[in-house]
């Protein structure tokens, strides 16, 4: 991908003074897709789910990195998002829940970028400790929607207009469409970071039209331990799996809103749960191959 990096990062060269003066390198364009609620496994290429299918997910992990032994700090929506634009754990930024405002004194890594000249642009789902769509700082291009957002529909701010979107427009592609834009008419003589934040897979989940009921028929491979023993699609029929010594409180958890057995919301049976999730995966997987092709052609 030429000059174009998919994961930003800062990189601090240092250089002898006593070695002759050279030129200074280009800088990278820099391009971050964030997915949301997307299982770590989840892409074609683990094979975890024979049947999903994610071509463009599974090309940067063949031509790029898969970083396999990497964690969540604090597994929430807003503090995950704020420490990803600033560096630092929930205890330090203070965005420690998906109610908790933002610090006016923050610094967002993109700041630093636009202070070194370069081109910025946020597209997406920002949903960090408010409910506004407002422009934040560190961005020159802007594109969100309160809070969750909406699969089908949405109303978004672009650039500081409110837009509303009929016709059954789908969030995945609307914002993919934006991408390609910002990418289209930034200043070609800039760098540029661009921060793709998606919808998707948050729940509850709504494949693309073209997408929906792709996996209608795919089998699902449950492992032993999903149904208890005595449940109708239990696989064995011994506590052992399930509860031997499981205490109590694991298994009224499985029982509560977000357990198995009654799932997220309560909106789905499992399968068809499982599957949408996966068929609202492929749009995802489109966006970024739409990204990729638009990199490759220009040279970037």
């Amino acid at each position: 991908m030429l000059r174009t990096l998919f994961i930003a990062a800062c990189a601090f060269l240092c250089f002898n003074s006593r070695l002759p003066a050279q030129a200074e390198p280009a800088r990278k364009n820099v391009v971050f897709i964030l997915s949301d609620d997307h299982r770590y496994d989840f892409m074609g290429f683990t094979g975890k789910v024979p049947f999903l299918e994610t071509p463009n997910m599974d090309r940067l992990a063949r031509e790029g990195a898969h970083i396999r032994n990497a964690f969540v700090s604090t597994s929430l929506c807003s503090p995950s998002r704020a420490s990803i634009l600033t560096g630092q754990y929930a205890h330090r930024h203070k965005v420690v829940d998906n109610q908790s405002r933002v610090p006016e004194e923050l610094t967002f890594f993109p700041q630093y970028l636009q202070r070194a000249g370069y081109q910025t642009g946020f597209i997406g789902k920002w949903h960090m400790g408010e409910s506004t769509y407002q422009k934040r700082k560190g961005f020159d291009y802007w594109v969100s929607f309160r809070g969750q957002g909406t699969y089908y529909n949405p109303v978004l701010n672009v650039n500081g207009a409110e837009k509303a979107y009929a016709d059954s427009t789908y969030i995945t592609d609307l914002l993919t469409d934006f991408a390609l834009e910002f990418l289209e008419e930034r200043n070609k003589e800039q760098p540029f970071f661009l921060y793709l934040s998606h919808k998707a897979v948050h729940s509850e989940f709504y494949p693309a039209k073209r997408h929906f009921g792709r996996y209608e028929n795919e089998k699902i491979n449950y492992p032993k331990t999903m149904f208890p023993p005595g449940h109708p699609k239990a696989i064995v029929d011994s506590t052992e799996y399930n509860y031997a010594e499981v205490p109590n409180w694991v298994k009224a958890q499985r029982y509560s809103w977000h357990g198995v057995d009654y799932l997220y919301h309560g909106a789905y049976d499992f399968e068809t749960f499982y599957k949408r999730y996966c068929e609202a995966l492929l749009a995802l997987d489109d966006s970024i191959g739409e990204v990729l092709d638009y990199l490759e052609k220009n040279g970037l």
